[in-house]
């Protein structure tokens, strides 16, 4: 799936190196990057996201996340990493990985965001693939699942390039920028073969 990948413990938290792209747990020294990022690809973003709250890029809120993020992964709930250039050390985007449900089910949830000036270049593709091979091979999870709105191509095409299938149609699925929309669904499977 992902090709020289590698992972890694940072102060007990998961570190996945793969050939394009480092996937880590967010810091608090990333604010300034994130914070720019994120407001700098708004417009790009917005279409595809939950509605932004008024106080999501301030510094306070920026600690919040951080902390349910950590609250989520000691509970192995959900995963979240922000995901960096290998080559320039960037910060390009973020990836989750979500409602993480044992027992009889072995599933997650996985989405994705990347800034706009890194946009198509296929660093999102290589974090996705060096996901599913983490919540594969490390959290030995047998399925994940993926949605996206039925007009983002661009992430339709990306899920089927990483081996996902696409398996239905949602109705109102998601309320995404202030709307229940539709999205298509998708699903890759620990025994489906490498793509």
């Amino acid at each position: 799936m992902s090709f020289l990948r590698t992972y890694a413990y940072l102060d007990g938290d998961p570190v996945i190196q793969a050939e394009k792209v480092l996937l880590r747990p967010a810091l608090g020294a990333d604010y300034a990057q994130w914070a720019q990022l994120r407001s700098s690809s708004r417009a790009f973003l917005e279409p595809w996201e939950p509605t932004w709250p008024r106080n999501d890029l301030t510094r306070s809120s920026y600690r919040q996340r951080i902390r349910r993020y950590n609250k989520d992964m000691r509970d192995d709930y959900a995963y979240a990493f922000f995901v960096f250039s290998r080559h320039s050390g960037s910060l390009v985007g973020g990836l989750t990985i979500s409602n993480v449900r044992r027992g009889v089910a072995q599933t997650c949830s996985l989405g994705y965001w990347v800034g706009q000036p890194y946009a198509n270049q296929g660093y999102m593709s290589a974090a996705v693939s060096a996901a599913v091979a983490f919540a594969f091979e490390n959290l030995r999870l047998h399925r994940i699942e993926a949605a996206c709105l039925p007009v983002n191509e661009a992430s339709r095409k990306l899920l089927l390039r990483c081996g996902f299938s696409q398996e239905g149609y949602a109705r109102k699925y998601l309320k995404i920028n202030g709307r229940w929309q539709d999205h298509l669904l998708f699903a890759l499977l620990d025994t489906d073969p490498p793509e």
